[in-house]
């Protein structure tokens, strides 16, 4: 252990990386210090997109495991690793494959358009999967005589039905982190600093969406600070995407939206469960590595493809 405290992880890391002909993907979610070290950083789209191009022998996915997985099914013979591999979501968690393959038997009829925010085996039971980049254009290139079932997250699927005009049949899912912010609390804040924009990205309960002065996926945040005149934002995602926009607009200042509580709620307790020590071991190691079978690759392969043609 006293050993382990004395290395450089960011150079070993680096070491590693050219030694294995790896690829660091990593969320804007993660840790400041793993997206500073990361061949990439972005939202759930751009990484999937990164994943289907890379040349590398070994794809290191710094984020939950879903997205690992994600690129073990667009990657079916690389080596797919990740720093924790009990990094989940709540959104996954939310949508049991069991329960989601019942529904669907009993519903036939349905077009299941679901989040990228779900397991292998889930994405293997849909029609098209989407992201909340894409998600709209998604929804609108469905025939309007067909009926959808959006899963899982029910407050993306809600502005989607606004946005969209297309009554949608809802999996009742959440984030934990995006379900946590204030509805008081944000109020509270924009009156203290009333030359604030409030961004915010779509998984957040309508309340917050309601009073937001723009709303959209982490990436099309991140586009928004930069593009708008405004010098002061309050963001309502979870706060890693912040280290991103202080990097593009140092000159700016970005208040996190507060949560309902005094916990640290918006940080996603999965994503930072990845640490610049544990990257460092996975790659030292080659372990945990994602293992899916062939069968669910391909059946899980068909919505993603679709999805990435459409995007």
């Amino acid at each position: 252990m006293y050993l382990e405290s004395l290395i450089d992880y960011e150079k070993q890391i680096l070491q590693l990386k050219e030694k294995l002909n790896a690829v660091i993907l990593a969320h804007y979610y993660q840790e400041s210090e793993i997206q500073d070290i990361a061949d990439f950083v972005g939202d759930s789209l751009e990484l999937a997109k990164q994943a289907a191009s890379t040349n590398a022998d070994v794809i290191v996915f710094a984020g939950v495991h879903f997205m690992a997985e994600t690129a073990k099914i667009l990657n079916p013979d690389r080596l797919v690793i990740i720093p924790d591999e009990t990094a989940g979501c709540s959104l996954s968690d939310s949508c049991p494959a069991p329960l989601f393959k019942k529904f669907r038997d009993e519903n036939p009829e349905l077009v299941a358009v679901t989040y990228i925010n779900c397991s292998a085996s889930v994405k293997a039971l849909s029609d098209i999967i989407c992201t909340s980049s894409n998600a709209e254009k998604i929804i609108n290139s469905i025939s309007k005589e067909k009926k959808i079932l959006f899963s899982p997250d029910r407050n993306l699927g809600k502005y989607l039905q606004k946005k969209t005009g297309r009554k949608m049949i809802l999996w009742q899912g959440t984030c934990i982190v995006h379900e946590q912010f204030a509805d008081k609390k944000i109020q509270q804040l924009k009156f203290q600093n009333p030359k604030a924009l409030l961004i915010a990205h779509p998984e957040c309960e309508e309340i917050v969406l309601e009073q937001a002065d723009f709303i959209g996926s982490t990436s099309k945040l991140l586009n928004f600070v930069k593009e708008n005149s405004a010098i002061e934002f309050i963001v309502a995602t979870e706060i890693g995407i912040i280290h991103q926009m202080k990097k593009a607009c140092p000159e700016k200042i970005f208040i996190p939206a507060p949560p309902d509580s005094n916990c640290a709620c918006n940080e996603c307790p999965h994503m930072k469960k990845n640490t610049m020590e544990k990257l460092y071991l996975c790659m030292r190691n080659k372990k945990p590595e994602i293992v899916l079978n062939k069968d669910l690759i391909e059946k899980a392969l068909i919505p993603i493809k679709r999805m990435l043609e459409l995007s």
